[in-house]
């Protein structure tokens, strides 16, 4: 039995060892230095209007109101939810994906020409051939917080019309929350639409 002891006390302790350094103290650290250098994008990049919370810069949002621009469909809705649906059980915790369906899937082709006709609707100018892939097609996250610039700039006259806002200023908003490709290469320019939204409802007076 004393020997059989002896044999476990080494890979023992180096287990314990690793276990308090690896699963707190590491975590801990970093913890702690990403609270002292990065403490916005740590904390999860949260947006704050008139003291309260509206959103992160990295979680997309589904906006109804006709006065904001639209992000793109999510397979998820973004995650969100009502309470009923939290205590009818239909919502059982955070969610991202995409329903991954092919191309001629016909409930993928029966939710883009309803969100087809529904854009059209909301844009009355946009022909239907101008309207951007991106609006009409959800990430694999179902997350995403940003569209294209050619998504932005074609719901500006429809803004124009809704918020009472010049062209100039809106165009103005969509370029300061435009984000260019990283390091001039990679990937592709973004707008982030809750900043875009959050700039457009300060015009408007709906938040400092």
């Amino acid at each position: 039995m004393s020997k059989f002891l002896k044999g476990i006390k080494r890979p023992f302790l180096v287990t314990i060892a690793l276990l308090l350094i690896c699963g707190l103290a590491y975590p801990l650290l970093l913890t702690g230095i990403s609270q002292i250098i990065f403490p916005k994008q740590a904390n999860g990049s949260l947006v704050t209007a008139n003291g309260q919370v509206v959103g992160s810069e990295l979680v997309g949002q589904d906006f109804s109101d006709a006065r904001f621009m639209k992000s793109r469909p999510s397979a998820v809705n973004y995650s969100t939810y009502t309470r009923e649906d939290k205590e009818s059980g239909n919502y059982t915790g955070v969610g991202s994906g995409s329903k991954n369906y092919a191309p001629t899937n016909p409930e993928l082709i029966k939710r883009v020409e309803a969100d087809m006709a529904e854009f059209l609707k909301e844009n009355p100018s946009v022909n239907k051939e101008d309207i951007p892939t991106d609006l009409l097609t959800a990430s694999g996250s179902g997350l995403d917080p940003h569209i294209s610039p050619a998504s932005a700039a074609v719901q500006v006259p429809a803004l124009v019309e809704s918020t009472g806002l010049s062209k100039e200023t809106l165009e103005a908003i969509v370029k300061e929350n435009t984000r260019g490709k990283f390091l001039g290469i990679f990937g592709e320019e973004t707008v982030n639409v809750l900043m875009v939204n959050l700039d457009i409802a300060k015009e408007l007076g709906l938040v400092k």
